[in-house]
């Protein structure tokens, strides 16, 4: 067999992204061997390709977080040849054959497609761990949760409220708080400027603040939302849209400007009002395998529907789906298509 895999020499610009064709070397020992059927964009793909992500790799690398597919030759008894798998892998994603070891590896559940599969486990495992390993999310609190139509967002919708919250979500389009609504998510609001001013607004309509918030936004959404914080209450940070850079390369003068004003939070205020930030990089956690693969099994035990796949490409067209991604105007998940 031979592989290919799109792979970038350094990062700082998504245009260096190329097509690579190379021979599979022989099975590592208890390696699984992984025919690819589909891979699931995540912002951190874009990020890491432009040198705005904290752990991309020096030098010439392969992005991509998770895939699925069928494994094809196995040294762990665990997986068989024929298994249906989804993985996730610490960079390496965007190839048609990944080597993995059992412990990055999940059956697909029962009646779902590849492109759920690849969909489901990085997301997913986001929204799980802001929610409930650093938010400690109980029953019936109130949950602000932004862009809330996007892969991490929509599981965070599904999460909340299959643990017994009641979340609220933000959205930048209007045809993305309909799509919402039609899922059953009743406080869905179109983000507008100023965001003080509409938060201010939403907070008063439900009758008090949030328990917790979930950004992946930044500046002001991100600010206004933590001055709604109920006492206690905690802003989860996993991300910062508002980053991200242009359709080739980041705008550093933007980026630079953006930086200096970025919302910036004073301890004692913090203990005063009782409230706190926590912020993460999910990719650390594939360094402490017993506590992520603990993570995914509890996760898994929540019932929720299968994660929106919302646009497909082919593998070949992994820079149209980049740019998909980037463009902000995604519902669901971005998936690469491998035939």
């Amino acid at each position: 067999m031979r592989k290919r895999e799109w792979r970038t020499p350094k990062a700082g610009a998504i245009s260096r992204l190329f097509l690579h064709e190379t021979d599979l070397a022989s099975l590592s020992a208890e390696n699984i061997r992984v025919e690819v059927k589909a891979v699931g964009l995540n912002f951190a793909d874009i990020f890491a390709l432009t040198g705005l992500y904290s752990a991309t790799p020096e030098g010439a690398f392969v992005p991509g977080l998770e895939f699925s597919g069928v494994v094809v030759e196995s040294h762990d008894p665990s997986f068989a040849v024929g298994d249906a798998v989804m993985g996730v892998t610490r960079f390496g994603g965007y190839r048609t054959v990944i080597d993995s070891t059992a412990h990055y590896l999940s059956p697909l559940p029962e009646g779902w497609s590849f492109q759920q599969g690849a969909a489901y486990l990085v997301q997913t495992l986001t929204a799980y761990y802001a929610l409930r390993e650093l938010g400690n999310l109980k029953m019936n609190q109130r949950v602000l949760i932004h862009s809330a139509a996007g892969g991490v967002g929509l599981q965070a919708m599904k999460l909340a409220k299959a643990l017994g919250a009641r979340p609220t979500g933000t959205v930048s389009l209007p045809r993305k708080q309909a799509y919402l609504q039609q899922l059953g998510f009743e406080e869905v609001f179109v983000r507008q400027a100023p965001f003080k001013t509409q938060v201010d607004e939403i907070a008063k309509q439900q009758g008090d603040g949030f328990d917790l918030v979930l950004d992946g936004v930044g500046g002001e959404v991100q600010k206004s939302s933590f001055e709604h914080l109920n006492p206690m209450g905690r802003l989860i940070v996993f991300g910062a849209a508002e980053f991200t850079p242009g359709k080739n390369r980041p705008n550093y003068i933007r980026a630079l400007f953006k930086y200096i004003n970025r919302p910036k939070y004073d301890v004692m205020d913090m203990i005063s009002e009782n409230k706190s930030v926590m912020a993460f990089n999910l990719i650390w956690l594939w360094e402490q395998v017993d506590y992520l693969t603990t993570l995914i099994r509890d996760m898994r035990g929540i019932d929720i529907d299968p994660p929106v796949v919302g646009h497909e490409y082919d593998f070949e067209q992994a820079l149209d789906a980049i740019e998909c991604l980037r463009s902000g105007n995604t519902v669901g998940k971005v998936v690469l298509n491998i035939t």
